[in-house]
């Protein structure tokens, strides 16, 4: 039966004794496993622009060549999210997330010793397949073990210890990068990997996903252990699952169910989400070292611009995580767009060095907050177990297309109209953004993931 707001109540035994437990040890232990991944990975991400800052200074590399690394981290990107939606559906999240996590940590160890920047940039695409996979299986992964009432707070705070990731690689960039040089960036985040690749060989398959494949014993088996370890018995466990009887199993949709009837506005949303995200985040941020650079700037006080701005990004991070649970998802994406708006206005107004600092840190902390509710908690909410990975494996791939394609645009708009011209388009996205969530968005807060179906 769908309730008011449209979402149909389809819980499974395996889906309820889940949601009924408490937040403990064991959660919190997921979220160190599966936080170490998205801590790298944020951190891989933003050592980008402090190497490609250097590198031009160095004349290693120039803005042509910067764009081209930066696309051939997107077009990885593209085939990690698509390559983690199939194989996260089809043969398990683990399975997925060891496999991306050897090719991330393995390019990121060659890449500190690339003897010039057309290996570097084939080795960034290797670590862009990494890349995407984990911020497809990260969010979704940890949503399927979390209790719906606490499900926006744990995942946000995942999202939040991505962007202290990016903060920590700025900060540690200032020092590394002119004292050491580029390279380094690659060896911690390449040796990181490799500690995570350990790490995540004790980590648990997900009960929801194995009940959707059929093998509910072994889906039980887990589940049991987890409420073990919150002192739940058996027994108890037991009589759960008789007094909740499984829902029929039925074939497992194929990735044509992302544009049925059911499904294709949550396509749409996800997709526009994850969208303006990399438009924010790649068409502006990723960019600020070069662009201070190129408008004069030596590389130290550019990288210390940058690392001030970012403090956005785990500023962003609390905010969300601070109202995931408390607020409806409509209304804090809506409400963080529509203040990016009024921040990249005031941005390009600005002459004065600190001012600019200000509302650049602004700027980023409403970026982040569309990051953190947007991406990290929204969009895994969107779809069924059963094409989870697939679902935000599209939108992220299509979201990495248009990321791409955006590292062409750059220069020229930015030599045409300078950081003016790339923070006014920004701000048109973000426009658009806002009015389609307030249109067609659905809202997913505190409902089962079972429960959020098409009414």
């Amino acid at each position: 039966m769908a309730d008011s707001t449209g979402f149909t109540d389809a819980s499974t035994p395996i889906s309820r004794r889940l949601d009924a437990l408490p937040v403990g040890g064991f959660h919190y232990k997921m979220m160190a496993i599966i936080g170490a991944g998205v801590f790298l990975d944020g951190f891989e991400l933003a050592l980008a622009s402090g190497v490609l800052g250097q590198l031009v200074h160095l004349g290693w590399s120039t803005l042509k060549y910067n764009g081209y690394f930066v696309t051939a981290t997107f077009i990885g990107f593209m085939i990690g999210c698509w390559a983690a939606g199939i194989i996260g559906d089809r043969l398990g999240r683990r399975v997925s997330y060891q496999l991306n996590l050897a090719i991330f940590g393995g390019a990121s160890l060659l890449a500190s010793i690339a003897p010039n920047i057309e290996a570097l940039i084939g080795l960034r695409f290797f670590m862009g397949i990494g890349l995407g996979a984990e911020l497809v299986l990260g969010f979704a992964t940890l949503a399927e073990f979390v209790p719906p009432g606490k499900r926006g707070r744990l995942v946000a705070t995942l999202s939040f210890i991505a962007q202290c990731g990016v903060f920590l690689s700025s900060l540690i960039a200032l020092w590394v990068i002119p004292n050491l040089g580029w390279r380094y960036m690659f060896a911690i985040a390449g040796v990181g990997a490799m500690v995570v690749w350990f790490m995540r060989k004790f980590m648990p398959e997900s009960p929801r996903w194995l009940e959707s494949k059929g093998r509910t014993a072994e889906a039980d088996a887990i589940v049991r252990d987890i409420e073990a370890s919150f002192g739940v018995t058996q027994q108890a466990a037991g009589a759960a699952a008789v007094e909740q009887p499984a829902a029929s199993q039925a074939a497992s949709p194929g990735l044509g169910a992302l544009f049925s009837k059911a499904y294709v506005r949550r396509t749409i949303i996800g997709i526009a989400t994850l969208c303006v995200i990399q438009i924010c985040l790649y068409g502006m941020v990723s960019w600020l070292p070069t662009f201070f650079v190129q408008q004069g700037f030596d590389i130290v006080k550019s990288l210390k611009w940058s690392m001030v701005m970012t403090l956005g990004g785990p500023a962003g991070g609390l905010i969300g995580l601070l109202l995931a649970d408390r607020v409806g998802r409509k209304p804090i994406l809506t409400v963080a767009a529509l203040v990016a708006i009024g921040l990249s206005y005031l941005y390009v107004q600005q002459q004065s060095e600190s001012a600019l600092m200000v509302l650049g840190f602004l700027l980023l902390t409403s970026f982040y907050v569309i990051v953190v509710v947007g991406q990290a908690v929204y969009v895994s909410e969107l779809f069924p177990t059963s094409i989870r990975m697939r679902g935000t494996g599209l939108c992220s791939t299509v979201s990495r297309v248009l990321a791409a394609s955006i590292q062409f645009i750059i220069p020229p708009l930015f030599a045409w109209g300078g950081i003016h011209a790339i923070v006014t388009a920004v701000g048109g996205s973000l426009f658009v953004f806002a009015l389609i969530v307030m249109l067609v968005g659905v809202e997913t807060r505190s409902k089962s993931l079972e429960s959020i179906s098409v009414g």
